[in-house]
């Protein structure tokens, strides 16, 4: 294992979380922790839902309350072009416009550079998109996206970074990872809020070990509130994202949030959970179930199919949420090819993302993570049928599926 004990850190800016590590697991990386942040207590492990545009799709705030979740996400590209930073700042924040009593967390507008690169111009200055909506330019910059997160509100706040695909290779990797850290300063620079939203920085360099401990390095010597892993799930290989996430995760301080961006699969999110991970997000709950398709214990289960038609028990017996309390499978069917039936399944496929992290986080705190992780591999891969990659990764902290 690595870490950085020795480096000098530079406290630019003061803190509005507070991080307890309650229980680490005595084999993995895994370790259970509190987060407290300024709407509330999020404990962590934690699975964070992705509300793009103010909204989890097909979703009211209530709903989304009522699965348990302490804290979404926001994108402050797709808010900053409607309904606009000013308007939301306005009604006090994103907090009040959305009518959202837990925790925010807004990314800063970066991951748009890949998604809308075709839109997207990259200088030392920022990043000059094109809108795909009304083919207006925008200039985003460090400063104009911490300003522009500042008045959405969100009590986390990410950097603005130099976001290349997992799958560059060359010089231009290099580039945006120094960038990065130069956009950094500019980041801690324009924070007007210290005292009431966390700025997070990212963790670049792509899937090069050395890339990645430089980038390491200059950001934990800006002694940030808590840190994030960047640049990966985009197309790469399963084996060289783990070994990306562990690496990261080795020289990450102890004391502080470790959050992989963009990473929502049930197998991925226990293999990083055991390799040292405290939060994730993605779109994936949420999209697979507008495709008609629930999570479950033993994988996935395609409500379109036709042998759910006189099938009257909910999509897991176990499941507390609205939606397995209130409707059967037969009656998801029905609904699984409408916009109504893809809200449903979202209401549950959020809820068994929060009850597995839960699950996950209970188990650290009882000493029987090992147990759990074997189990729940089990019940994925009834057949033994490991994928290679979560048995070396697993492996790499000491729990053997074999």
């Amino acid at each position: 294992v690595g870490s950085y004990p020795g480096i000098p850190t530079i406290s630019l800016i003061m803190s509005a979380l507070t991080f307890v590590v309650k229980q680490e697991c005595g084999t993995s990386k895994a370790r259970a922790s509190d987060l407290t942040l300024p709407h509330g207590l999020v404990p962590t492990p934690i699975f964070m839902p992705v509300g793009t545009q103010g909204t989890i799709k097909g979703m009211t705030s209530q709903q989304i309350g009522d699965t348990g979740a302490p804290i979404i996400l926001g994108n402050t590209y797709h808010l900053g072009h409607r309904p606009g930073p000013d308007i939301i700042d306005e009604m006090g924040g994103l907090h009040n416009f959305m009518n959202w009593k837990g925790n925010l967390l807004t990314d800063s507008g970066g991951f748009q550079m890949v998604s809308l690169l075709k839109f997207a111009n990259i200088t030392e200055e920022g990043v000059n998109f094109t809108s795909p909506h009304d083919g207006t330019s925008m200039l985003l910059t460090p400063e104009m996206s911490i300003q522009m997160q500042n008045k959405i509100g969100a009590d986390i706040i990410m950097a603005l970074d130099d976001v290349v695909s997992s799958t560059t290779t060359g010089p231009r990797v290099e580039e945006a990872m120094h960038r990065t850290l130069r956009w950094i300063d500019r980041c801690i620079e324009a924070h007007s809020k210290p005292d009431s939203q966390n700025l997070f920085g990212i963790v670049q360099g792509g899937l090069d070990p050395e890339l990645r401990k430089q980038c390491l390095k200059g950001l934990i010597q800006r002694d940030l509130p808590g840190y994030a892993i960047g640049g990966l799930s985009g197309g790469e290989s399963k084996n060289e994202f783990w070994k990306m996430v562990s690496i990261c995760t080795d020289y990450l301080p102890k004391d502080k949030p470790r959050y992989l961006m963009g990473v929502g699969f049930p197998v991925d999110l226990i293999v990083c959970v055991a390799l040292g991970v405290d939060m994730f997000d993605c779109v994936y709950p949420t999209r697979t179930a507008r495709f008609g398709t629930a999570l479950v214990a033993n994988g996935q289960m395609n409500l379109k199919h036709k042998k759910y038609k006189y099938d009257f028990s909910p999509i897991e017996d176990e499941c507390e949420c609205i939606v397995c309390s209130s409707f059967t499978r037969a009656y998801l069917h029905s609904q699984a090819k409408s916009q109504y039936g893809g809200q449903l399944i979202s209401i549950h496929n959020i809820a068994y993302q929060l009850r597995l992290m839960r699950t996950a986080r209970n188990s650290i705190l009882d000493g029987k993570f090992v147990e759990f992780v074997k189990e729940f591999m089990l019940l994925q891969f009834p057949n033994g049928d490991y994928p290679d990659w979560t048995v070396d990764a697993l492996m790499s902290v000491g729990i053997n599926l074999k």
